[in-house]
């Protein structure tokens, strides 16, 4: 089946090849460790691992690069205001991010390169620069002089007004042009530094990105991805860097961007009260929810988060559940994702699309009344969500959870409803199958009062209570 991409950089949708026949080269630019992972900076994430499990179903092999930058001027004033060293703020926020990544179903990256471990491929680039007559050295700093290519801003397709404005460009008077941007910087005091041949300093942060692309993935490769809000100037310039380095040689064949996200309808920004931090929304939902709501925008739009939407996305992924359950005793069969998924997905990888087409395979097997179609058609569901990272648990791992519920009991609670219960309670599987028991045997013995103080004190842990034919389970809210 033929991939279909959006390249911003032609502004028109293109038929994938790659620039070695079954292989693919991707970079896409990781987070900057200074504090927790926000919603928006998961949405990529989410974005490029579909695409990463589309590349490797449709039969490439590929190198999928993410970047970590743990040396930028964000990290060294968040380590400052919080009193630690700049090595604990990085080490402790990696493993945030990777551990909210991972809790929202994406797959590490093949490679995870580190701004501090390139840093003399960055001073060898520099210093390439200058010596071709594309950066200058300036009161310490080093420059690129944007105005020695002669189609920079052609990525982003700014004119002059539109990119310094864009770039909110310091003007200082060292630089020749208010459009260079920093290359290198000189380190005080306390300051990460380096020895250059520029002096003691630090990379800019687009200078990072040149240097670990190239050395995971060569002078020009295939896929460069990110966010729309990278594409100037950080983009740009990176494509200004490499393929002046290198003498105009190509740099990123294809260029894929998601769209902005939006906090009900505004900005997410910590001013207006609507900032959302992956892990909190993690306590609201689980990550295959949080993932899917994300993908049922098209990534190349503008996605407007709303709690509405969340819950709608988590009642969704519940009824794939139950259908899942509900046909648990039916062997599944091969794991080949739906041709119709794939197709929707090969087409500028739609996955709003495609997950109606996932929403009608379960709607097809609750239907079917042929055990070896159910095999089929559940075989599918399955292989089909997961190329989307969704279905990824068993039934029971999905509505029980796999660890232990802790909640506090609110004192509001146990007056309205007589229970005893108040306080902090930790709720693991074991004990609430001893709690089901104890409310069965409280039925058999017509205790009812003792029987519906158990089903409150679930309730109010978020656990509800199904009784059946078969007897009593239960499953998370």
């Amino acid at each position: 089946m033929t991939l279909h991409l959006y390249n911003t950089a032609h502004r028109k949708k293109e038929e994938f090849v790659p620039m070695e026949p079954g292989k693919v080269g991707m970079y896409v630019c990781g987070p900057t460790v200074y504090d927790r992972a926000h919603i928006g900076n998961a949405r990529p994430v989410v974005i490029f691992d579909v695409l990463a499990r589309l590349l490797r179903h449709l039969g490439y092999e590929v190198t999928y690069v993410r970047n970590i930058t743990d040396v930028e001027d964000k990290i060294i004033d968040a380590a400052a205001k919080n009193g630690e060293s700049i090595d604990a703020l990085t080490s402790r926020t990696t493993q945030a991010y990777h551990d909210d990544m991972a809790a929202l179903n994406a797959l590490p990256p093949d490679l995870e390169p580190r701004a501090t471990e390139h840093i003399d491929g960055m001073i060898k680039m520099i210093s390439k620069l200058i010596e071709k007559g594309h950066a200058y050295e300036a009161e310490g700093h080093v420059l690129f002089d944007v105005t020695s290519m002669a189609d920079y801003g052609k990525l982003s397709g700014r004119n002059r007004e539109e990119m310094i404005e864009g770039a909110r460009v310091e003007i200082a008077p060292h630089k020749k042009d208010p459009a260079d941007f920093v290359l290198w910087k000189p380190s005080t005091g306390e300051m990460p530094g380096w020895d250059s041949p520029f002096g003691r300093g630090r990379p800019g942060w687009h200078i990072e990105c040149s240097v670990m692309s190239e050395a995971t993935l060569g002078i020009t490769f295939d896929i460069h991805g990110g966010g729309r809000d990278l594409i100037f100037p950080h983009h740009e310039n990176e494509v200004a860097q490499s393929c002046c380095a290198h003498d105009g040689a190509p740099f990123a064949k294809y260029w894929v961007h998601n769209g902005f996200l939006m906090v009900d309808g505004k900005k997410m920004s910590k001013s207006l009260g609507n900032f959302r931090t992956v892990r909190g929304v993690l306590e609201e939902a689980p990550g295959e929810a949080i993932r899917l709501y994300m993908l049922k925008t098209p990534y190349r739009k503008p996605l407007n988060w709303t709690d509405y939407g969340l819950e709608q996305a988590k009642t969704e992924m519940n009824k794939l559940y139950i259908v899942l359950k509900d046909f648990d005793d039916v062997k599944t069969g091969p794991l080949e994702p739906n041709p119709e998924v794939v197709s929707a997905l090969s087409d500028d990888l739609d996955t709003y699309a495609a997950f109606l087409k996932i929403q009608n395979l379960g709607k097809q097997l609750r239907r079917e009344k042929n055990k070896a179609e159910q095999s089929r058609l559940k075989g599918q569901l399955i292989a089909s969500g997961q190329l989307m990272g969704l279905l990824s648990m068993t039934p029971k791992e999905w509505f029980q959870g796999r660890g232990d519920i802790v909640v506090s009991v609110p004192r509001e609670f146990t007056e309205k409803s007589g229970s005893k219960a108040v306080g902090d309670f930790t709720f693991w599987n074991e004990k609430i199958e001893e709690l089901i028991a104890e409310r069965d045997e409280a039925k058999k013995q017509k205790n009812y009062k003792r029987a519906d103080e158990i089903r409150d004190e679930l309730k109010a842990a978020n656990i509800i209570l199904e009784d059946g034919p078969g007897g009593t389970t239960w499953k998370r809210m």
